[in-house]
């Protein structure tokens, strides 16, 4: 708001922009025209010759509008006192020549300007009351005064319209930037979670593919080949699935029911099914949820899957720092066992993934894997953490609001 104020008062002292003062030249050659033109007619009328002086004023008066954008107040002084001086010095008395008041207050006024209005009437008013302390006539100075009120009248009328316009363009302005803007940081969110989804899915499934292909070709016997390489064929499925969801939303497809995806979408539900084909990796994994053994006999895990009801999001950012962890151990970590705890209480959901490997010593340096887990937690108001674990290892630890 000081801002706006502080802009207003400079309003007055601001240099007009081309196409103003190309109206105002426009206003003024127009203005001195019809008053020329009033000025022979009422001359001719009144049987009276022309005289120079007062068509001198009337001419000054409007050649002033052409600086009026430019320069305000030595507008608004110049014909403040060059149309009582023409009433007053000369003989004419062409009544036209108010227009001249009237244009230049009304043109001050349209451009939002209150100060210079204000100094043309003013002026003009101090000018006239010279004359008439001089020669008074009551009922000349009634119409003067009525002249002055009705043009300051129009003049905050026209001010205020112009005000408001000004004001509905600059709403209608900052809407469209903020509906871009929003656009842009919409396209940039959907980006990165485009990038984060492909990032998930090709990484954890393509590095299984590569260890499992790796198995195949140095196993000897039949059945322990044919077994990795069924791993493979299960994981490549995934792994097309999971890119054409992600395509799908790429090109933002709404197929409908008949588009619905063939597995459910990865979910806490979907860590058991994650946490198998990683063991089946060579990667050992202790899984529990709620400090029970959700992958043995007796634990949650016992069906093979974990219920729990959690925000689609949630439950998805959960799977998915899962997998990326686990991803993680295997490529970057020597150790060949992680632990991975699912713990819901207090209104959150905490992942934790540790390894007991010494492929992180040294400076710990994060990259898309870990960062794309530290912007799903950010998204979702959760919280995370990773780094090295005292005495060895690594730790994953991620906390999503649930309620």
């Amino acid at each position: 708001m000081a801002a706006r104020r502080f802009q207003s008062r400079r309003s007055d002292r601001v240099p007009g922009r081309p196409d103003e003062t190309l109206n105002d030249v426009a206003i003024a050659v127009v203005a001195a025209t019809a008053l020329l033109i009033a000025e022979v007619v009422f001359a001719h009328r009144n049987d009276v010759s022309l005289q120079i002086h007062s068509t001198g004023l009337l001419v000054a008066g409007a050649a002033s509008i052409m600086f009026l954008s430019r320069r305000p107040l030595v507008t608004a002084v110049v014909v403040g006192l060059c149309l009582p001086l023409y009433y007053l010095t000369g003989s004419t008395d062409a009544w036209p020549a108010w227009l001249l008041l009237f244009v230049a207050v009304m043109r001050l006024a349209a451009t939002g300007r209150r100060a210079a209005p204000v100094v043309t009437v003013l002026t003009a008013v101090v000018v006239f009351g010279v004359g008439e302390s001089l020669a008074f006539e009551p009922w000349r100075t009634i119409a003067v005064l009525g002249w002055m009120i009705a043009i300051i009248a129009a003049a905050e009328i026209s001010r205020g319209r112009a005000l408001y316009l000004r004001a509905t363009e600059e709403r209608a302005a900052e809407a469209e930037r903020t509906r871009e803007e929003e656009a842009r940081r919409r396209a940039g969110e959907e980006r990165l979670h485009i990038a984060r989804e492909l990032h998930d899915v090709i990484t954890h499934n393509i590095s299984l593919i590569n260890v499992q292909a790796a198995s195949a070709v140095h196993r000897r016997e039949p059945e322990q080949a044919l077994q990795a390489l069924e791993t493979i064929k299960d994981t490549s499925k995934d792994t097309l699935r999971e890119l054409r969801a992600t395509l799908g939303v790429l090109r933002q497809v709404d197929e409908g029911p008949a588009g619905a995806p063939e597995a459910p979408a990865p979910g806490v539900s979907r860590l058991p099914e994650l946490v198998h084909r990683t063991r089946e990796a060579g990667l050992d994994v202790d899984f529990t949820v709620d400090g029970a053994d959700a992958a043995g006999t007796d634990g949650p895990g016992a069906s093979g899957a974990v219920e729990m009801s959690l925000p689609s999001a949630v439950d998805r950012a959960v799977y998915r720092t899962v997998q990326e962890s686990l991803t993680n151990v295997r490529r970057h970590s020597d150790s060949a066992r992680a632990a991975v705890a699912i713990d819901r209480s207090h209104g959150q959901i905490v992942v934790s993934v540790v390894d007991e490997g010494t492929g992180h010593a040294g400076p710990h340096r994060e990259g898309n894997g870990l960062r794309g887990m530290r912007e799903r937690a950010a998204a979702l108001g959760g919280r995370f953490e990773a780094g090295p674990v005292p005495g060895g290892g690594f730790q994953v630890r991620a906390a999503f609001p649930v309620d």
